[in-house]
């Protein structure tokens, strides 16, 4: 026996529509400065400009192990991948610029 599911196209059709209708702002005039862009034209300003994130997987307790050594160090998991690629790049005799 399947259990049918009900059509939400019906329902909200027969409820009406409770939405607002809301009208576009005008557009402001474009500030002259030009602003840098990210990756997808988007700049949120979160991230500093001419930087790439690196990512990896790893099992979770990696993931607690470094906001743990983070918080006893009172500094951030991203001082710490730094530290870390440096000292990578140091021991094969690669310039630290992490």
């Amino acid at each position: 026996m399947t259990k049918q599911r009900p059509n939400l196209a019906e329902i909200t059709a027969a409820a009406g529509s409770t939405r607002r209708t809301v009208e576009p702002e005008p557009q402001a005039t474009p500030d002259k400065s030009p602003e840098p862009e990210r990756a997808g034209g988007r700049r949120s300003g979160a991230r500093p400009a001419g930087t790439k994130q690196i990512a990896g997987h790893f099992p979770e307790e990696v993931s607690w192990q470094l906001r743990e050594l983070a918080a006893e160090r009172r500094t951030t998991v991203q001082a710490l991948l730094g530290e870390a690629l440096n000292d990578l790049f140091q021991k094969h005799g690669k310039p630290e610029i992490a």
